[in-house]
Parts: structure tokens; sequence; C-alpha cells
């Protein structure tokens, strides 16, 4: 074989080598391209569902900012009477979320449901402007003027207007924006404790910007609750329908629901009562009578992951008064608020202006509490400084609410002076409303403590299939608590025949609801204080058992930390196909 016909049959190894490492490098390649695709759907979709959350948060709390004064202005009512209407008001949208979720698991299609909900929504939000739209002030003429709805047509239209919007921000919650739609699955304890710190910050900057804007307009200019909220709900609706189209609605796994803990928890009432197996000692929690080897209908996987979910129960329970504690803000603070002075060097505030000052501790907190979990987290003693911020918050709403009751003694020592809200002219006290500012600051610190720490721990303790439900039953116990609020107030204003809760608060006690109410939460903090250590347990238990999962699960995670090793390899740019093999 002479040269040349070696140097080309070199030549021809070479390209062949070259071609055949092109090839390998292809799958890789298209890997990587797929990847690149996939991660940038997930940035649009984790985009869309934000801005779908803050536009949801903008309607729903220009709603709630100045309903109290609307109420009382415009529909009349007594300050008791208006204060339950906000409560129920904000605890029904805490519940429809789970009853709309539960309508698209099981009844009906979760597209047909989110336009429905996106009509109801807008509806809802269109008819509050109706309701507060000055037609006694157009003129037709000079002798007759549009038609004015009567006090019980507007009543009506009112509550079914309220009705119509909490079932719509139900079903954007609950279908378009969960929470397992941003993808917390692979997440850790300190990274889901950051998302949830700074998820919350986001909201509460958005509802910061609502009740000084919004505010405004609703008690100085438009004397209405906002026809810009309208306008909000179409964007939403626009976006969501954007969503719907691309096929970004997050779509939840089916193998748990809320029926399936509702189920095992009757099925083991129902078998321990028949058969007195929790008495007799037959088995070690009552909960394993559901379980089908012990007479029960349910699966060991299904009755072992609604025993982890029950362990949380007494952590929810204490979440119940604590929300009637944050539930003053809408209510008793408000009413302190609007019988104070609102002059600021010549300008009046609105009176929903004065929830930015509980929302300030919390925007300030969130990045100190970010430092501190740096340190807390790198320890072994993560649960318990968890349940030190629970115990800290709820104290600190405890001390909030007695505050409270101080500080409406001194308002009432100041004398009466005539303020102009809404067109209409008041007798109020002539101290400054930023005397009430430690009650408000008391209580932003209580929220930036608690609720990320209570959603963690929802989340974090309990096996993956059912993060979703334990997060619908911290919503549920939530939702509790604003009933619970509304229930003191009536049965306050009953039970003292309007002295502890008065229409005209310079006549009545409310300092006195106010002190029974720190009374009440100082006994809840300290209930809470004696069960705290249960959870920190549960979170070293976690981290020894991949957070109590079961068998089934701990394979499917070793599954999948053997398929992304496997992918690593056969996607890693750094090893040639050579060198792999």
């Amino acid at each position: 074989m002479s040269d040349e016909d070696r140097r080309e049959m070199q030549e021809k190894q070479l390209l062949n080598h070259m071609a055949d490492r092109e090839q390998g490098l292809l799958p890789w390649r298209s890997n990587y391209a797929g990847n690149q695709s996939q991660a940038k759907k997930k940035l649009q979709e984790a985009i869309c569902v934000l801005l779908v959350e803050l536009c949801e948060r903008f309607a729903f709390f220009g709603i709630v900012c100045n309903m109290i004064l609307f109420c009382t202005v415009k529909l009349g009512y007594r300050n008791y009477q208006a204060a339950i209407v906000n409560m129920c008001f904000v605890g029904t949208s805490m519940l429809t979320p789970v009853l709309i979720g539960w309508l698209a698991e099981c009844l009906v299609g979760r597209i047909k449901l989110v336009y429905t909900c996106m009509f109801l929504h807008f509806l809802g939000t269109a008819l509050l402007p109706v309701v507060s739209f000055p037609f006694e002030d157009i003129y037709i003429d000079r002798r007759h003027i549009l038609h004015t709805l009567t006090k019980r047509e507007q009543k009506i239209i009112f509550y079914f207007a309220l009705l119509t919007a909490s079932l719509g921000i139900g079903g954007i919650r609950a279908i378009v924006c969960p929470l397992s739609a941003y993808s917390l699955e692979d997440c850790g304890p300190k990274d889901l404790l950051s998302f949830f710190n700074w998820f919350y910050w986001l909201i509460n900057l958005n509802s910061a910007v609502v009740f000084v804007s919004i505010s405004y307009i609703q008690q100085s200019v438009a004397r209405n609750l906002g026809f810009l909220i309208p306008f909000v709900s179409v964007l939403m609706a626009m976006i969501t329908i954007h969503m719907v189209r691309g096929e970004m609605i997050y779509k939840p796994k089916t193998d748990s629901s809320l029926l399936t803990t509702f189920g095992v928890i009757a099925s083991a009432l129902k078998t321990c009562c028949v058969r007195y197996q929790y008495f007799s000692g037959g088995v070690t929690n009552w909960l394993d009578c559901a379980k089908e080897n012990c007479g029960g209908q349910y699966s060991e996987t299904q009755v072992e992951s609604t025993k982890s979910l029950a362990r949380l129960f007494p952590l929810f329970a204490f979440q119940i008064l604590y929300r009637t504690c944050i539930m003053q803000i809408p209510s008793g603070y408000y009413l302190q608020t609007m019988n104070s002075n609102l002059y600021f060097s010549g300008f009046v505030l609105p009176v929903a202006a004065m929830n930015v000052i509980s929302i300030v501790p919390l925007l300030i907190l969130v990045p100190i509490l970010e430092c501190i979990n740096l340190c807390l987290f790198s320890s072994k003693g993560t649960g318990r400084s968890l349940t030190i911020y629970i115990v800290v918050g709820q104290f600190s709403a405890a001390l909030s609410v007695m505050v409270a009751g101080f500080s409406e003694i001194h308002r009432k020592h100041f004398p009466q002076v005539e303020q102009t809200l809404s067109e209409e002219v008041l007798l109020v006290s002539s101290m400054p409303c930023f005397h009430l500012a430690p009650q408000y600051i008391l209580l932003g610190v209580a929220e930036a403590l608690v609720t990320p720490s209570c959603s963690l721990l929802s989340f974090w303790l309990v096996p993956e299939r059912i993060r979703g439900i334990s997060m619908h039953f911290l919503t549920l116990f939530n939702g509790a608590g604003c009933f619970m609020g509304a229930f003191f107030v009536q049965t306050a204003h009953t039970g003292t025949q309007g002295n502890w809760f008065p229409h005209l608060l310079h006549e009545g006690k409310l300092e006195r609801f106010f002190f029974f109410l720190a009374s009440l939460m100082m006994v809840n903090t300290l209930g809470f204080w004696t069960i705290a250590h249960r959870y920190s347990n549960l979170n070293q238990e976690y981290n020894n058992e991949f957070g109590g999962s079961l068998p089934e699960e701990k394979l499917l995670k070793h599954e999948k930390a053997i398929m992304h090793y496997g992918s690593y390899l056969e996607g890693s740019p750094i090893l040639s196909p050579m060198e792999k093999t």
C-alpha cells in the first residue's frame, strides 16, 4: 500500500470518528434544547401565576380595605354589623378555594370551572361600584333624577356581589394559582421558608399599594368601591385565558383528595364505635381502625398519610384564635382609626392607609429573618426555631390587642371634633391616628413570624402526596378564625347590649372587648407553647426518614435520584462519548 493510499485511509477513519462523535453529542444537544424550552415554559408559567395572584389580591384588598366605611356611611349599618360583614367576606374567601378545588377534582372540568370563576369574579367586582354609584347626584333636568336604588335593593346587590366575588376568588386561588403550581416538591426546608417569606412579602407589598391608593380613591375621590377593581379583574381574566390556551393551568395529582382524608377519619370513628377496638387496645392509633386489615375501607398508605396529617391538627387549631386577632385590623382597629383624627398637615389620610403601618414591619423583617435563617438551618434545631417564631408571634398578637385596649382608653380622653369622611360629617376623637401605630406594628411583627413558619410546618411535615391537602386544612382553620371573630363581635354586642362593641365608640367600652380577646390569646399562646416540642420532633423525624414519607415514596425518591444521576452522565458537556465508555 502506497503512502498516498495510507494517508487517504487515515483521513477517512478520522472523518468517521468525528461523525460518530457528532452523533453521540446530538442526543445531549437535543436534551439540552428540550431542557431549555422546558425551563422557559416553567418560567413563563411562574410569571403568569404570580401576575394572576397579584391581580387577585389587588382586587380582594380593594374590596376589603374600606368595606366598613362603605357599610356604615352608604348602607347605614352599625359598627358591629359592618365588622361582621367584613370578617365573613374574608372568611368565605378563604374557604371557597377548598370547595372549588373539590369541585374541580370530582365533579366539573377544570377549564370550564376556570371560565365560570373568572366570570363570577368580574360580575362581583362590577356590581360593587353599581351599589355605590351616587345616582342621586346625576340630574337629567331640573326636576328629575336617575332612578335610585333603595336600601333593600342596595343590600341585596351588595351581598350578591360579595358572594360571587368570593366564589371567583376561590376558583382563582384553587385552580389558576394554587401553591402546588410553584413546583415546591423538590425544595428543602431552607428553600421553602425562603419561598414563603418572600411570597408573603410580595403579597403584603401589593396590599400596601392598595391600601394607600385605592383607599384614597374610595374615600376622597370616587366615594365608591373603586372602578379600578373591575379593570384589574378583566386583566386577570386575560392572563388566565392566555394560560389556558398555552396549557399552563396546573393539574394536580389525583392520588389523594380531601374527601379521602375525611373518609379515613369517618371510617375510623365508625369502626371504633362499632367494634370498640380503640378502647380495647387492639390498635396503637385510633385511625388504624380505618385500615382494611382492621375492618376499615382504606389502604395502609391512605391511613398513614391521614395519621401524619392528624398530628398537625393541634397546630391548626391554635391558629384559629390567632387569625381572630389578625382580623382586628379590618374590624376593631379600623373603627378606632375611623373615630380618630385623620388630618395630617392639612391632608385627610385614608382610614385604610393605617394598615400600611402593620405591613412595614413585615417588609423590614423578612430580609432580616432570611439572614437569621441561614444560621438556623445550618444547625440541628430548625424545628424548634420555627416553633419559637410562632410562640413569639402569637405573644406579639396578644400584646397588640392589649395595647389596642389601652389606646382606646387613651383615645376617649381627647375632646371630640367634626371630621368629614366620604362627604359625611362624623364626630370623632381629636387624638391623632398615629397614636394607634404601636398596635398595628405589633400585629405586623406577628404576621412576619407566624404565617411563613406555619405554612412551612404544614407543608414540610407531611408526605409529599398530601401536602396540598395539608395546606387546605390550614386554610380551613384560618377561615374558621375569621368566622370566630365575627361570632365574638356578635356575642359581645348582644351579651353586653352594645356596650363592648358600640356604634358610637365614645359611649361604649370597646377596650373591654380588646382586653377579653387579649386574655384569650395569651392562653392560646401558652397552650401552643406546651405542645410546640411535638413539631420540633417531627422535623427531626423528617430529616432522618425522608420527611415521614411512605415506603413507596421513599423508593420513588431513590429512583428519581438514580434517574437524575444517569441523565447527568448522559448530558454532561464535560465528558465526551468516548470518555464515558
